[in-house]
């Protein structure tokens, strides 16, 4: 079913909190350590057995009894005898007594009646005696079982993000794989005969399709598995055919072109036959012609603009939410910077304009930013020259220059 579009102009706000509303969960899944990096854990995970797992050296030294040194000083220093060495690696327990001594590597385990170890270099480094000028407090230099992790206890809980550290805590307590939050699997295609694939020289009224692999990349940036499916022309039945095919293979389908009051726009006449799918307009300055609803199984489709700049704004504005909602993250939306605009600016009353911006650090440890490119929302060549979007609200219809403004960085040169 196709919802028709209306003359009313809808916020930003009440559009993302549709969409939000209407975006469910994808069933977890189970992963490879190394598969699983930067999703978030699906289940409770505690460790079967203490980390570490038997008292170790922390240092390369001698194993020693504290009672023995106990009496070391420079003026009189102890003597005593080393009985053997201990190996990290070893697969057995060493023992000694009362007045002796052992060599041990780091990460060796500490051998039966040892208490302390003392460090290599506090010693003479002796082979066969080793002399100590100072006393050592039992413990020493030792890596106690269980004190980093006890067995049984919780190592990490449902909703942590999987980085390089939570990786290696789950390989050290034995674990291989995890059930996690999976990425959505993001389909993107673009709709327009005029369209043609990169890597062709465009003829007169030919276009080379840049939206899908801008638009897939951003997906990507944005945590999910994203897979561009190329051009379907302005053609009801193909694109009808093209989308029908991906449904079982897609968690979130998006196209660009298509979405405006034009005569061949087909997008909205084909997804009629598939779900239910509103076209609206958005008081939002690129991407006021928006579509959103769903195919299918309740697959949620974004139709965004085909103009580039309008097609990422879109992008950023209501997809990069709902991929990280799918995600399961609590941070939906990109962290925004004050920053000093460096020039002024105008922008239409009630409406919220991204405009493209540079954003770098002042010596003062703060932002600046400077406006790139026109108001036009075919310019593909500022939007690659900018690292952010400056956000106007609503209400403001002139950014003053030396004023603050809010900015959405999105990518911050090294300079």
């Amino acid at each position: 079913m196709l919802v028709a579009d209306d003359d009313r102009l809808r916020t930003v706000d009440e559009h993302l909190s549709i969409v939000l509303d209407s975006i469910g969960s994808i069933d977890t899944i189970e992963l490879t350590l190394l598969d699983a990096q930067g999703l978030l854990l699906a289940e409770n995970i505690s460790s079967d057995f203490p980390l570490p797992s038997f008292d170790n050296s922390a240092m390369d030294g001698y194993a020693v009894r504290a009672i023995d040194t106990r009496d070391a000083s420079s003026a009189e220093p102890v003597q005593l005898q080393v009985v053997g060495d201990v190996a990290a690696g070893a697969k057995s327990r060493s023992g000694m007594g009362p007045g002796l001594a052992m060599r041990i590597m780091t990460g060796a385990p500490i051998p039966a009646g040892a208490d302390a170890v003392i460090p290599l270099e506090e010693t003479d480094r002796g082979l066969a005696r080793v002399t100590l000028h100072r006393p050592v407090h039992t413990g020493n230099c030792i890596r106690h079982t269980g004190e980093d992790v006890e067995a049984g206890a919780p190592a990490l809980g449902a909703g942590a993000a999987l980085g390089p550290q939570q990786l290696g805590l789950l390989a050290a307590i034995g674990r291989d794989r995890v059930v996690v939050r999976p990425r959505p699997r993001v389909i993107i295609l673009s709709t327009g005969s005029e369209l043609i694939e990169v890597g062709r020289r465009p003829s007169f009224g030919e276009v080379i399709d840049s939206n899908s692999y801008m638009i897939a990349a951003a997906a990507k940036d944005a945590g999910a598995d994203a897979r561009r499916i190329g051009i379907v022309p302005d053609d009801h039945a193909k694109l009808l055919d093209t989308l029908e095919s991906q449904l079982l293979r897609a968690d979130v389908l998006i196209t660009s072109g298509g979405v405006s009051m034009g005569a061949f726009d087909v997008v909205k006449e084909a997804l009629s036959e598939l779900g239910t799918v509103e076209f609206c307009k958005i008081a939002m300055q690129p991407g006021k012609p928006q579509g959103f609803g769903h195919l299918g199984d309740k697959i949620p489709i974004f139709c965004l603009p085909g103009n580039p700049v309008s097609s990422l704004v879109s992008f950023e504005a209501f997809v990069r939410p709902a991929i990280r909602k799918l995600l399961g993250k609590r941070q939906l939306q990109r962290a925004t910077v004050q920053a000093v605009a460096l020039e002024g600016a105008t922008s239409p009353p009630g409406i919220r304009q991204y405009r493209r911006g540079v954003l770098h650090r002042e010596a003062t440890g703060g932002y600046g930013v400077s406006f790139v490119g026109g108001a036009g929302s075919h310019l593909i060549g500022s939007l690659a020259l900018s690292n952010c979007l400056v956000v106007i609200p609503e209400e403001e219809t002139e950014v003053v220059a030396g004023r603050l403004v809010t900015v959405m960085p999105l990518l911050l040169a090294n300079r």
